[in-house]
């Protein structure tokens, strides 16, 4: 039988952005945001300085240095065993992140081959069987099931088009256990 494809995002996914947003504000402004105060508003807009911030995106190192999200890699390895497993990521609108973003998962997820990794400008043509994505404008246009993982962009949106995952321990449950039942 073959494998179900899981198609999984980078940004807000496996890499915390929301964590670079804050230490790079913070480095460059001396105020420290939190997270709380950036639940349910766009990435760019939840700063009291828009443009500084959109500037991180196209400002090299942003990509590359940010963390991993807790939890991601040791599931990642777990589903990666599981599914047909590709990291879908947009990459086009910010260019020196298509070299920044496959370097990091070389570092940080060396399991995944290199035939795995999609870096894309829009994910519309992406088809499979599940996508984890934080973003509804990804998730809209995919023909499977839509896993909305939470972040603090997102954190406002209650729609049941979409099954809402919080964290890695979340997908783990919902994915193996969806696969030991097929």
């Amino acid at each position: 039988m073959a494998k179900k494809r899981l198609i999984i995002d980078m940004d807000h996914v496996m890499a915390d952005i929301t964590s670079q947003y804050i230490k790079w504000f913070k480095e460059a402004t001396g105020i420290e945001m939190q997270r709380q105060d950036l639940l349910g508003k766009p990435e760019d807009q939840a700063f009291p300085d828009p443009q500084l911030v959109r500037k991180f995106l196209h400002t090299p190192g942003f990509f590359r240095s940010a963390p991993v999200i807790a939890g991601s890699q040791e599931v990642i390895r777990e589903l990666n065993d599981s599914y047909d497993l590709f990291i879908v990521s947009a990459a086009m609108e910010f260019p020196q992140s298509l070299s920044e973003k496959f370097e990091w998962l070389q570092e940080h997820f060396p399991f995944i081959h290199w035939q795995q990794v999609i870096l894309c400008g829009s994910k519309r043509p992406i088809s499979g069987d599940f996508m984890i994505d934080d973003h509804l404008k990804n998730l809209d246009h995919f023909n499977g099931e839509k896993l909305l993982f939470s972040a603090t962009h997102n954190s406002d949106i209650d729609n049941s088009a979409y099954t809402r995952v919080n964290n890695w321990d979340e997908v783990r449950r919902l994915l193996l256990q969806l696969h030991a039942l097929a």
